[in-house]
């Protein structure tokens, strides 16, 4: 095996920082770890072991590839597989696109030694990223055991922008408007943005990333709980925008708790460093942002650049596209949730969700992206029925595929399911579905409302009780989406429709689930669910 020679310390902490000369020394060789690349982990296989690794314990298929499974369990169906596979089961399982891959693509660039980040899986988290360390250390530790080299990924080759997240291009924000009347539980949003001089364009079913900034009061307690400046030059820039632009600011990352362990003694030191190690000794890790991370051991005032360097790189968020270039050319909508909580005392915001909802303002630019769709799309055949399940914002695609079938004069049939509180507070683009349903684009329009009655009743209970009419649309060839909740509603849907299946298709409960799974692998069962 070749020798590697270690790398020249990179000096990342400057002596003027307020360290000793060892605590500067190991901070930089911290740093220096963090942001390098582990030159073992660049050395290629021969092509012998590549294939020799190709198929070794993998029989192709991917059981854990079901975004309703928690992590032990999809771990537990990669036992005995490659480590590419492994990896792959660490993640969420949404295929979002918003690491810039697939789920699958993304675990092989980095099995392949391709892609080094392994913190881009956002749905995954801090669990994700922890398993993806975990097996990336056992890869390295054995390399005769890597996967094989795949073929180089489309996230690594030169996108046109604003068709990639590494390529992202600028839209103008036009407008938004609140979706919900007053007295809703929920504030939800549709925002339009002007693509016209942006060079993109997008099909029903894409989303659309969105590099939003964090909140400029979140920004100035973090700075002031570090007793520095504003305006202290970090990476080029003040430390006010590079935290508003470039840093993520929930969940506190690993590597704060390891640098704030090096930075303080006794019993509290210890803390830290379970917390950095995934533990929880004090029962409250799932709620410590950076801000809380920074009171919660408030004697210690990192430098700037070490709190800085010590941060995950702020990820950009992705929506359904709510809209038909069709309908709106050089126009795109979204449907958005603004997201707002209590932690304690301290009210918590939804990064990109609430940018868009109150802070970014009509005529303002941000950084974009259209993130292609993985397998939800309209059918090739516009007579082919469809039948469509998206409670809340997870009506948004469906809003898009009906506008597009109007604009193409399809003459396939079209079922919505859509439900949410409310029916007074919170249905969303109803004048539109309402007009859509009187002149036929929408043949059919199934509501559900949680709130009004004494029972919760969901988009699944009023599945079952058109059981016989959707198995009927079934037996025609239609194509089933659902968009919307990937831990309950999807799998929710997923069990009605077994059970409709069952029922009204004289199936037994293992065929019926058989049956739906072939709708699946056919294409005609398609989920965007997160």
């Amino acid at each position: 095996m070749n020798q590697i020679t270690p790398p020249e310390m990179i000096e990342l902490v400057p002596e003027s920082a307020p360290f000793s000369p060892e605590q500067r020394a190991w901070l930089n060789g911290f740093f220096a770890a963090l942001i390098a690349p582990d030159q073992s982990a660049v050395t290629p296989l021969s092509a012998e072991q590549n294939a020799a690794l190709l198929s070794a314990g993998d029989d192709g298929a991917a059981p854990w590839h079901d975004q309703s499974l928690a992590l032990d369990a999809r771990l537990k169906l990669a036992e005995g597989r490659p480590l590419r596979r492994r990896m792959m089961a660490a993640m969420a399982q949404q295929d979002c696109g918003q690491c810039g891959y697939d789920c699958e693509k993304y675990a092989d660039a980095i099995a392949a030694r391709q892609e080094e980040r392994l913190n881009l899986c956002a749905p995954g988290g801090k669990e994700t990223a922890r398993q993806l360390k975990a097996l990336f250390e056992e890869m390295n530790k054995a390399p005769v055991a890597a996967p094989a080299i795949v073929e180089k990924s489309e996230a690594a080759r030169p996108a046109q922008p604003g068709c990639a997240r590494q390529t992202p291009t600028k839209a103008k924000f036009l407008s938004r408007r609140r979706l919900n009347r007053d007295g809703s539980e929920k504030e939800t949003w549709h925002v339009e943005f002007d693509l016209s001089e942006s060079g993109v364009d997008y099909k029903p079913g894409d989303s659309f990333g969105v590099f939003a900034k964090n909140e400029l009061g979140l920004v100035d307690q973090i700075i002031a709980m570090l007793g520095a400046s504003h305006v202290t030059p970090v990476r080029g820039k003040t430390l006010r925008d590079v935290l508003c632009e470039d840093c993520s600011l929930s969940p506190a990352p690993d590597a704060l708790f390891e640098l704030i362990s090096y930075l303080i003694g006794g019993e509290t030191r210890e803390k830290a460093r379970l917390l950095a190690q995934g533990e929880d000794p004090d029962g409250d890790a799932a709620t410590l942002d950076v801000l809380a991370a920074l009171r919660k051991f408030s004697s210690v005032r990192p430098h700037a650049e070490a709190f800085v360097e010590a941060l995950e790189p702020l990820q950009p968020r992705l929506y359904s596209i709510s809209s038909s270039p069709r309908a709106t050319p050089g126009r795109l909508s979204l449907t958005v949730d603004a997201v707002r909580y209590v932690v304690g005392q301290r009210k918590r915001l939804g990064v990109a969700s609430t940018f868009l909802a109150e802070r970014i303002a009509p005529g303002e630019t941000l950084p974009v992206y259209v993130q292609a769709a993985h397998n939800f799309a309209l059918p090739d055949n516009p007579a082919t029925p469809i039948v469509m399940i998206g409670p809340g914002t997870g009506v948004a695609p469906f809003r898009a595929f009906l506008q597009e079938r109007a604009a193409i004069h399809a003459p396939g049939a079209n079922w919505l399911f859509f439900g949410h509180q409310r029916s007074t507070h919170d249905f969303f683009y109803a004048d539109e579905f309402e007009t859509m349903k009187s002149i036929g684009i929408l043949t059919r329009l199934s509501l559900a409302w949680s709130r009004d009655g004494g029972e919760k009743f969901y988009v699944q209970d009023r599945m079952r009780q058109s059981g016989r009419e959707l198995w009927s649309w079934l037996a025609d060839g239609a194509h089933i989406y659902v968009c919307g909740d990937a831990k309950r509603m999807a799998r929710d849907v997923e069990r009605a429709l077994v059970d409709i299946v069952a029922q009204h298709g004289a199936r037994s409960a293992d065929e019926a689930i058989a049956f739906v799974a072939n709708l699946k692998s056919a294409g005609r069962y398609q989920q965007d669910v997160y």
